[in-house]
């Protein structure tokens, strides 16, 4: 039995689409549908973007008291609906439960809680000499949100954003829509005003394209692909918006000859690499060690690769749910068969789904060893449970490793502080996690080179969507 979330919330409303086609939501645990979505249209979105510009005006003018009070009543939502969306999560993108608890859940929740945190004492306005320095909402903005971390990475666009006095389109996943039409119920009864959070689901060509090109959006906030970021920004030039981008990574961890613990540090990298069945953009996935500890290295992540148990999401015993669809299945099977091909030593798991199981979208979980940084597999963005151990030679070889990609999201170092805290500074990337340092929600989140521009979370975040006015002779 599927269930149908068919409307969109447009300008205070549920309302019916535009158009009448409809998209199944599939379990990739057990690849069937439990729900569907309506398809949206360009139709749409010009009425979410015309709900979004007529609300501007009041919005952006509202107090920080009331916007802390919606953003409040938005938090008790989640909480109060926090197994319902952790059961949302796990069956659109196969999250295990307890990730959907923790992690999943957890962070959309921070993102709302950290922006309360900076209302509290942000300077909105600054005097230099006779002139008024103003902090303003930038405009009307469209948000594209992908499928890993669904509630996440729309919650650390909304939550700054309508903190900022914005109004917002936001298209979710297609792929993983169920945990955003919980929100949308939340923020429904949090006391915003209507036309402020407008909601239309579809696919990007149609809805993406339709946000990113609108006359009426003046911010677009785009998470996925680097190639669906390339063409967001192209739609967007002809209306010169503000774009900001997080896209795809190719982490490397680098461990260090001086690190405390060795094996607790290769360890630790397996199971970040693993983390949320390897569908994170900011993952671990090349361990760079000293070339002569490479069979140990080996040795070890192949028994924290044997911990990784995969399986139902529901069962608390599960840490590896399935990827989140047939095309990322098939997609990452042959790119561990091109590892393989490419003569990458196979450590542990391979193509093909865990003994025993017959469906569902489950990946083995994948190490390679002897890597060289040109293959295949180091330099594709694979999105799934897959590591490859490179080998170095010392400090500046491994820098030049970690630096040879085309992305630059984030990086790891592990080793004695002062030597990783070195190490870590000549990482060309926008985060880097010294000695297993977990995530910050007050810490910016993005990336250089064709990881993105502009930044998620913290201050920073906020600040993506605020203007900056000189009121000259305001202050004389």
């Amino acid at each position: 039995m599927t269930t149908a979330y068919n409307k969109f919330y447009i300008n205070g409303e549920w309302v019916a689409p535009a158009n009448r086609s409809t998209l199944d939501v599939i379990n990739p645990a057990t690849e069937e549908a439990f729900a569907t979505i309506s398809m949206g249209t360009a139709e749409d979105v010009d009425a979410a973007a015309k709900a979004a510009r007529a609300a501007f005006p009041a919005w952006s003018q509202s107090t920080v008291a009331e916007r802390k009070a919606v953003i409040g009543k938005i938090i008790e939502g989640l909480k109060a609906r926090g197994e319902e969306m952790a059961t949302a999560i796990s069956n659109e993108m196969g999250a295990p439960m307890g990730l959907s608890r923790t992690a999943q859940l957890g962070s959309g929740i921070g993102h709302f809680a950290n922006i309360l945190g900076i209302l509290e004492n942000y300077p909105f306005e600054e005097i230099r000499g006779t002139t008024k320095i103003v902090k303003e909402a930038a405009g009307v903005c469209g948000f594209i949100t992908p499928w890993n971390w669904p509630l996440n990475q729309i919650a650390c666009k909304v939550a700054p954003a309508l903190a900022a006095g914005c109004t917002i389109v936001l298209k979710p996943s297609e792929i993983a829509p169920i945990s955003a039409y919980i929100l949308a119920e939340i923020i429904a009864e949090s006391g915003l005003p209507a036309g402020v959070f407008n909601l239309v689901n579809g696919d990007g060509p149609s809805v993406g394209a339709a946000i990113s090109a609108h006359p009426e959006i003046d911010v677009v906030s785009f998470t996925g692909s680097t190639r669906a970021g390339r063409e967001v920004a192209k739609a967007a030039a002809e209306g010169i918006k503000r774009v900001t981008q997080e896209l795809g990574g190719k982490s490397a961890n680098i461990i260090l000859d001086d690190v405390p613990d060795f094996a607790r540090a290769v360890s630790g990298g397996v199971i970040g690499c693993f983390g949320n069945s390897g569908q994170s953009c900011n993952a671990p996935t090349r361990m760079l060690v000293p070339k002569a500890r490479m069979a140990e290295a080996m040795e070890i992540a192949r028994a924290a690769a044997a911990k990784a148990s995969v399986g139902d999401p529901a069962d608390e015993n599960t840490r590896l749910g399935p990827v989140v669809s047939e095309l990322q299945f098939n997609k990452i099977n042959a790119l561990i068969q091109k590892g393989i091909e490419e003569g990458a030593e196979l450590v542990a798991g391979g193509p093909g789904r865990p003994q025993g199981m017959d469906k569902g979208y489950f990946i083995q979980p994948t190490v390679f060893g002897n890597v060289s940084n040109d293959m295949t597999i180091a330099r594709e963005e694979i999105f799934g449970p897959v590591l490859s151990i490179i080998g170095y030679e010392d400090d500046a070889d491994a820098v030049r490793i970690a630096n040879d990609t085309e992305y630059g999201l984030s990086g790891y170092v592990s080793g004695e502080q002062a030597h990783a805290e070195k190490i870590a500074r000549q990482i060309r990337t926008g985060m880097v996690h010294i000695n297993g340092a977990g995530p910050d929600f007050s810490a910016p989140f993005g990336g250089y080179k064709k990881s993105g521009n502009g930044r998620e979370w913290g201050v920073e975040g906020f600040e993506e969507f605020l203007e900056t006015k000189s009121m000259l002779g305001a202050a004389s």
